[in-house]
């Protein structure tokens, strides 16, 4: 059994400083007030217009660019995010993906448990003991899991038979597809205080590397 670290990967490009994909949207969204020839070459004009969608709660015109991001998360946060009906959705199978093959290591990988634990606000005050007992009771659940596994396909199960002995830890590779104003949306929910603490682990900073690489579209988040 190994244990990762949650994270994701941007797939899609990026042009320098998001200004290309703010021009995209400008140029769409001016046809709305015939202002096309108030649209600058330097992206100066397509920064204040979306700026100004945006503060105007006119987001149905950045639904006119998409973003992908594969995340590596659990399988209990998979499901969280496969909430978000907006968005297109392509997600590594248990039906198919069997561990037990050499492709795959002939093991289970699972997503490290402490850095949702340190996220997780209800068990902020737990003493270093209790965590470490916590994550020791959890990595031998995770073992017996694999164990069972390997042993269900030894016995002739299929993989999607197998996969039910697999726990929410396991690790997967989501890659979502959504609109800007989709991804705010989901900005929104999964950054938030109260939402699951290993959605945040991967959230969080996408939204922060995103306020970097497409100013204005994030900015107010």
């Amino acid at each position: 059994m190994k244990i990762q670290k949650a994270g994701y990967e941007i797939l899609t490009p990026i042009s320098e400083g998001g200004v290309k994909e703010l021009q995209h949207i400008e140029r769409i969204g001016r046809v709305c007030y015939k202002s096309e020839d108030k649209i600058t070459e330097d992206g100066e004009s397509a920064k204040k217009f979306v700026k100004m969608l945006i503060n105007a709660h006119h987001e149905a015109m950045i639904e006119h660019s998409t973003l992908s991001v594969m995340f590596t998360v659990d399988r209990g946060v998979s499901h969280e995010m496969v909430r978000h009906r907006i968005a297109s959705f392509a997600q590594e199978s248990t039906r198919y993906v069997n561990y037990s093959k050499d492709k795959f290591g002939n093991e289970i990988n699972v997503i490290d448990l402490r850095p949702g634990i340190e996220l997780d606000r209800k068990m902020s005050g737990m003493s270093a003991e209790v965590i470490d007992a916590v994550l020791k009771e959890w990595e031998q659940a995770m073992i017996d899991a694999e164990k069972h596994y390997m042993r269900l396909i030894e016995l002739g199960a299929t993989a999607q038979i197998a996969r039910s002995v697999l726990p929410n830890s396991t690790k997967t590779n989501i890659t979502i597809t959504a609109n800007y104003r989709e991804w705010r949306n989901y900005f929104r929910l999964r950054t938030a205080d109260d939402a699951h603490p290993q959605i945040r682990e991967v959230s969080v900073p996408l939204l922060m590397e995103l306020k970097e690489r497409i100013p204005v579209i994030f900015d107010d988040m």
